[in-house]
């Protein structure tokens, strides 16, 4: 029996004037594909589309389908053409037979899915990002009932502000600071859970009563100043995403991912310098472009700008004698927004993407 729990089911649908959009197929397109497990509906939109977000306006549906929404593996997705000449996939018989009964169980628990939940797992449970005012509102541990720092379960800490009673709180800790590679703007600063306790009692700040938390889980040894939250704070996400085109004044830079490599591939996280602030939100499909290289003129002939002479260089300020244009090198879709910082999956790439990638809408 197949199981896919791990997987976060997203709507590929989309506003009206991205469903005005036109599609474009692939050369290589194929006329028919067989669903397969472990495909996702992004991988599969773009074995047909150019434009892998326009997935509804491709895809049709079967009047006999009864959950409409879903594809499986086995299905056929056939490639069409409606009366006006229009490309469209409809679904045809599956290559496997199954009895009704057990086609239906293996629908119950098997559909594909968009996005491998695993992949941003650690940022769901544990990492997030705040900016320095928003830390500075927090409740933070003053210290605990044992009177030096604790990294064992079973302990009390004591913690300036009202918190509310039996609520489970997280317990973090400051990490390092995210500037802005283009304004050197401090965004914010990572944070990371490093413990878990539910509130005994509330506290009282007007008369100076510390609330007191217990502590039933520890990952890392907390200090006095260390800060909480709700368990759940800043980590809600929708059981389904709408993905459409981010907006056309977007462009930014990648600031880092979430294993800390400086090349990588499909399904990486990554965080952008740009959030709420700029109108990203979540679901936004994003282009990650790249400059190509400069360009000099010598006495010699044209030469990249990393080969030629320092002499040759000096003269333009991008060291490129050319304006060089922005090469789209993969796509990637918004599923956390902050307020001057996003983070994203990446869902496709041409070559490995690198830190300080241009992020810009695909429709640039």
């Amino acid at each position: 029996m197949l199981k896919l729990s791990l997987f976060l089911i997203l709507s590929l649908s989309l506003s009206m004037f991205v469903m005005a959009d036109e599609l474009t197929l692939n050369k290589n397109a194929p006329k028919s594909y067989i669903v397969k497990k472990g495909d996702t509906l992004w991988d599969i939109s773009g074995i047909f589309l150019k434009q892998p977000w326009l997935w509804p306006k491709l895809w049709r549906l079967n009047p006999d389908i009864n959950n409409p929404h879903l594809i499986y593996p086995g299905d056929e997705l056939r490639l069409v053409f409606d009366e006006k000449g229009q490309p469209m996939l409809v679904r045809g018989k599956p290559e496997l037979k199954w009895s009704p009964r057990a086609r239906m169980q293996l629908k119950d628990q098997s559909a594909i899915s968009t996005l491998p939940l695993k992949v941003i797992a650690p940022y769901i449970k544990y990492d997030s990002i705040l900016t320095e005012d928003e830390i500075d509102k927090l409740p933070y541990i003053l210290g605990n009932d044992e009177g030096y720092n604790a990294s064992v379960d079973g302990f009390k800490v004591y913690v300036k502000g009202q918190l509310s009673l039996g609520k489970a709180y997280g317990i973090y800790q400051k990490e390092e600071a995210i500037y802005d590679p283009e304004t050197e703007e401090l965004l914010g600063y990572n944070i990371r859970v490093v413990g878990t306790g539910k509130v005994l009692r509330v506290g009282d700040i007007n008369n100076k009563e510390p609330a007191t938390l217990y502590v039933d889980g520890v990952k890392r040894e907390i200090h006095s100043g260390d800060f909480v939250m709700p368990v759940n704070e800043n980590q809600q996400y929708p059981s389904f995403f709408t993905l459409k085109p981010a907006n056309k004044s977007l462009k930014g830079l990648i600031l880092n991912t979430a294993s800390g490599v400086r090349e990588f591939g499909k399904l990486e996280v990554v965080m952008i310098n740009r959030g709420a602030e700029h109108a990203v939100q979540q679901g936004d499909v994003v282009a990650v472009k790249r400059t190509s290289p400069g360009i000099v003129e010598t006495s010699e002939g044209p030469v990249y700008s990393q080969d030629a002479s320092r002499w040759n260089r000096m003269s333009n300020a991008d060291n490129s004698d050319f304006k060089m244009p922005e090469e789209a090198v993969g796509e990637m879709m918004v599923f956390k927004v902050y307020q001057k910082v996003s983070l994203a999956l990446v869902l496709r790439s041409t070559k490995p993407l690198r830190l300080q990638d241009i992020v810009t809408s695909p429709e640039n």
